[in-house]
């Protein structure tokens, strides 16, 4: 889901835009339709962005889109896979939104001589944060705050990063739990986070007596201690709820 209207976006993207910090200049990697720069040279008054995208389809109707809203001297729609779209020292803010966490950590990873210049992250994973929070850490990032909502039946994260500081500061209480859960999202526990880890501690649990049926080959054995052990931490954070 994207724009509502023109000047309108969907709870996620606007979750993402709040973040960017006025008069930045942001590169939206995978804009899609170029909604958040649009909604941002619009709103924030940002100077300068780059809609990076690299299907084709996309790629048009985020070029077509700036230029109806008459953007297309603020706006550059580029085409090209992460953070090619990128020249060194361009930008200072990068946005990331509709992904799977590893493929997010992937990009950033590929890209990593663009961020030279780049202050802030403003990274949303449809799937997979702890890949995104590993990466931010092991690459001196400071985790400064996030977000959990669901919008349309599905949940979604916000992430957002900045280089100055202590990386391991949020981690401080639990570095593991801190990782897979969010150090910002489990002390606060809204209903959407409630819903979603005890979501994937049921299914943990579906999975491990799938395996009590199993031959207990190496592999099986490992997996069943894995999942014990990720229940045991969801358990640890979220109570041992059953609903």
């Amino acid at each position: 889901m994207c724009l509502l209207n023109k000047d309108k976006l969907s709870a996620r993207l606007a979750a993402v835009a709040k973040y960017v910090p006025q008069g930045s200049r942001v590169a939206d990697i995978g804009s899609d339709h170029a909604y958040l720069p649009i909604y941002l040279a619009k709103n924030s008054g940002i100077p300068f962005a780059i809609a990076g995208e690299v299907a084709a389809g996309p790629f048009h109707s985020a070029e077509q889109n700036v230029l109806a809203e008459g953007l297309s001297g603020v706006i550059s729609v580029r085409m090209g896979d992460g953070l090619e779209v990128i020249k060194p020292n361009e930008v200072n803010c990068i946005t990331i939104a509709g992904m799977g966490g590893t493929l997010i950590a992937s990009i950033l990873e590929k890209g990593k001589e663009k961020l030279g210049s780049v202050t802030r992250l403003i990274l949303q994973p449809n799937i997979g944060a702890n890949s995104i929070r590993k990466w931010l850490l092991n690459n001196s990032w400071v985790l400064l705050a996030e977000e959990i909502l669901e919008e349309d039946g599905k949940i979604y994260e916000i992430l957002v990063a900045e280089h100055d500081g202590e990386p391991l500061k949020p981690y401080e209480s639990n570095l593991e739990a801190g990782l897979l859960f969010g150090p910002y999202l489990a002390p606060e526990q809204n209903e959407v986070f409630k819903k979603k880890w005890l979501g994937e501690k049921r299914n943990w649990q579906r999975i491990y007596q799938q395996l009590e049926q199993a031959a207990p080959t190496p592999e099986v054995l490992e997996k069943k201690q894995e999942l014990l052990h990720k229940i045991q931490l969801a358990e640890e954070v979220i109570g041992n709820e059953n609903t």
